[in-house]
């Protein structure tokens, strides 16, 4: 039987936003579109810009908010309302401070870890039982502004990283999709970063306490 997918990736829609830390959902999303042969297409009426693709004999419909990063949830519910589109298959991809560069983590449930737009939609989903795909970040040196960091761009020594994580993301999209989450899980979280190797175990014991299990 044929399944409708949600994905949301959550960044601030604008060019001065564009390719910044706390806008790697949208360019996960971008790179998905791509692949699927999706063509984004803006929709006033869920404050979105949304592309419909097909992935083994499924819907699949990405969702990039055009409001405010914490209202989130004032686009996610009622899209996934209308299309009538339950938690588990929707997927939120979004930027996380505390999980280093290079960092991909799906996860099917879990905390929000202080994200405002998964508290948006969190609060407006009801409960907490979707999965959600976090992409680190990696935080700032201790005297430099969090605010600054996340909104800035990332460093010319950091794109090739960069390049590799969203690639990597895209794919592991694809396969929750067409295998199922436990099978994403296992075939792509983990550290990317060549100085790093981390497997998926050894990050988890330095995850937040918020986003523990997300």
């Amino acid at each position: 039987m044929e399944k409708t997918y949600l994905i949301v990736g959550l960044g601030n829609p604008g060019m001065d936003y564009a390719d910044t830390r706390h806008n790697v959902g949208f360019m996960v999303l971008e790179r998905l579109a791509k692949r699927l042969d999706a063509e984004w297409e803006v929709s006033k009426k869920f404050t979105a810009h949304l592309a419909k693709g097909r992935q083994d004999g499924n819907t699949v419909l990405l969702s990039k908010p055009q409001g405010y990063m914490n209202l989130s949830g004032q686009s996610v519910a009622p899209l996934a309302k209308f299309y009538q589109i339950p938690n588990g298959r929707i997927m939120v991809v979004v930027d996380d401070l505390d999980l280093p560069l290079g960092t991909v983590r799906m996860r099917p449930s879990g905390g929000t870890g202080g994200h405002r737009g998964l508290d948006s939609i969190q609060g407006l989903l009801g409960k907490d039982d979707f999965p959600r795909l976090r992409l680190g970040i990696g935080r700032p040196e201790p005297n430099r502004d969090v605010c600054g960091f996340v909104l800035g761009k990332f460093t010319e020594t950091e794109t090739e990283l960069l390049e590799k994580v969203l690639k990597t993301a895209a794919y592991q999209l694809a396969c929750w999709v067409m295998q199922g989450l436990g099978q994403a899980m296992n075939n792509y979280n983990g550290n990317y970063s060549p100085k790093e190797k981390q497997t998926d175990d050894e990050i988890r014991r330095d995850d937040h306490p918020e986003g523990d299990g997300a």
